[in-house]
């Protein structure tokens, strides 16, 4: 007895880490994939809006079976022994817990990973890393990407191997004489043993489930506070999801910062803030005991502030880099519009240059030129990263106005108050990162208790697949082509064709980026207010609530308003009024 016991105990903790390494592998899979967007753009020549649709695609896998998962797989409940040891340990919560870390902890090692893999160059070990003539701070740099995969691949290879040797079923324990056995246990147990004397077939009745699924759908969409939820997770996510997906590629352009740089600060600051917020909205749900009416409160309340805080950034951030001949005059003595740019002066007409070419280099006046062509140097001297450029007739220095200067290879570093804005930018961040991430567990549990109980992984699986089909995959596509608007300088393919940009404004990428998702989580919010009016007038403000049941006859009669301790019982038997709910 004692062995089958331990063996029982000892497989659904194999099962368990199984599970949670599988959580790991697809997060740090999904967050690597974030940290490598601008790497793939630089490397392929490619648009944001195309970079976007790549991002987009990684859902893409996921959403044929998730309805079908969630809709048949709640009612056939295999394996059932899993389901009987869950229930019936108290620590359950603990495996609950488990999972969802190594969910969280995912994000965190997949842009530590990113971080790692951009310091590589692209074509480590295939070239001759002293003819590279930039570094990793250069905004041409491109890291080794590729790698990542590579890693992030095996171990989601790794992480499927155990499952190949678990059994379709927990060995059952012996039942002790001298200790009853729980009903939920009793019931799956007894129902396993029913399952050897008839046929799969039978037991499943696939056509009278197919049956109810469009009811259950309609039954679904009919509850008002679930669909209205569901609206205000569906934008809320378009904009959590746009900011994500190009959170790095701001961070590169409007403060140019190196892409390790930024995949690390993003994995190891805004990652574990967002933790620890969904951490705080349990324990504020816990310490408060809140019911459904406060959880909603809570999610508004986190999102309102949340988005408040965003509105801040907008004052954060830097200028636009000095360019010859796209943001300021060759003569560097005022800055020029879009319309205006030249790439052409007097002071390189004797020089056949390519306006397609984009190779910068920083003049000894700290203003950047597209080209040693187009800044009209004559000589250089060195090699590799150590290049000199002299004699260039555009780069002036006002004190020596007489003689020509030199330049470097590699554009020229933003204005000194760049890093400051920067630190800021990041103490902020991290704030709304926290802010927002605690209304999820409020919102979540919301999720849960306005549907009806039969209902609730069909709900789910709705919940998961909207999401991921019109905020996970449009979502990095629209925000990319609205980005790319604000390209200054466009590269040119090699093979003709517009390729990635080179350039950006930072002040149009700053209202661009930021608007779009002030405004997508504005629009949430409202919804979410809408959310909070329904629950108060259906439930809340009556004087009155009469709760029936079958099998006592009772007639509970409610008159205070602020009695809230029964309020999801409420919902229910509101919900459903053809299901009695006991209380």
């Amino acid at each position: 007895m004692i062995k089958s016991e331990f063996n029982h105990h000892f497989l659904l903790q194999i099962f368990l880490c199984a599970l949670s390494f599988v959580y790991f592998a697809k997060a740090l899979s999904g967050s690597y994939l974030k940290s490598t967007i601008t790497q793939i753009e630089k490397r392929f020549d490619i648009p944001s809006s195309l970079v976007g649709l790549i991002d987009g695609s990684f859902e893409i896998g996921n959403l044929l079976i998730i309805i079908l998962v969630s809709y048949f797989g709640a009612k056939l409940h295999r394996p059932k022994i899993i389901g009987a040891g869950f229930y019936n340990h108290l620590y359950a919560a603990f495996y609950i817990g488990c999972v969802q870390t190594a969910a969280i902890i995912g994000p965190i090692f997949g842009f530590l990973l990113g971080s790692l893999c951009a310091k590589l160059y692209v074509d480590i070990g295939f070239v001759d890393m002293d003819s590279i003539t930039i570094t990793q701070k250069d905004p041409q740099w491109v890291g080794a990407w590729w790698l990542g995969y590579l890693i992030a691949g095996g171990i989601s290879v790794l992480a499927a191997i155990p499952f190949w040797f678990l059994p379709k079923h927990l060995p059952r324990p012996e039942a002790r004489k001298d200790s009853s056995t729980s009903s939920e246990q009793s019931k799956f147990i007894t129902e396993d043993n029913r399952e050897r004397h008839i046929t799969y077939q039978e037991e499943v009745k696939f056509l009278e489930m197919a049956k109810d699924f469009l009811p259950s759908l309609k039954s679904l969409f009919g509850n008002p506070v679930y669909f209205l939820y569901l609206c205000s997770s569906i934008i809320q996510f378009n904009s959590l999801i746009g900011m994500v997906t190009y959170k790095p590629k701001y961070i590169e352009q409007q403060f140019g910062q190196s892409s390790s740089k930024t995949n690390f600060l993003i994995g190891l600051i805004n990652i574990p803030a967002v933790a620890l917020g969904i951490f705080s909205g349990g324990l504020i749900m816990k310490k408060f005991r809140l019911n459904v009416l406060g959880a909603a409160r809570l999610s508004l309340v986190s999102s309102v502030f949340g988005y408040l805080l965003l509105l801040l950034l907008f004052a954060m951030g830097c200028k636009n880099a000095d360019v010859a001949g796209l943001t300021v005059s060759y003569q560097g003595t005022k800055q020029i519009s879009h319309y205006e740019q030249t790439l052409f002066s007097e002071c390189n007409s004797e020089c056949i240059c390519s306006k397609n070419e984009w190779d910068p280099i920083c003049g000894e006046n700290g203003i950047t030129y597209v080209s040693a062509c187009l800044a009209g140097c004559k000589t250089a001297n060195g090699s590799g990263k150590d290049v000199i450029f002299y004699n260039c007739s555009c780069v002036e220095i006002p004190a020596f106005a007489s003689r020509h200067s030199s330049a470097v290879a590699g554009s020229c570093q933003k204005g000194n108050e760049c890093p400051k804005m920067f630190l800021y930018f990041l103490v902020v961040s991290v704030m709304t990162s926290y802010t927002l991430s605690i209304g999820g567990t409020p919102g979540y549990i919301l999720l849960l208790r306005c549907i009806n109980p039969q209902l609730k992984s069909f709900s789910l699986g709705i919940y998961t697949l909207a999401i991921r089909v019109l905020a996970g995959i449009p979502a990095p596509v629209y925000f990319g082509v609205s980005i790319d608007t604000t390209c200054l300088k466009w590269g040119s393919k090699r093979c003709g064709g517009q390729g990635a940009c080179r350039l950006y404004d930072s002040n149009a990428f700053r209202y661009i980026y930021l608007g779009l998702t002030v405004v997508l989580g504005t629009m949430s919010t409202f919804l979410s207010i809408a959310v909070l009016i329904v629950l108060k007038r259906r439930y809340i403000h009556r004087n009155e609530t009469v709760i029936s049941s079958e099998e006592t006859g009772i007639t509970l009669a409610k008159s205070r308003k602020s009695d809230f301790v029964n309020s999801d019982h409420l919902i229910q038997s509101t919900y459903w009024p053809e299901k009695e709910t006991r209380l």
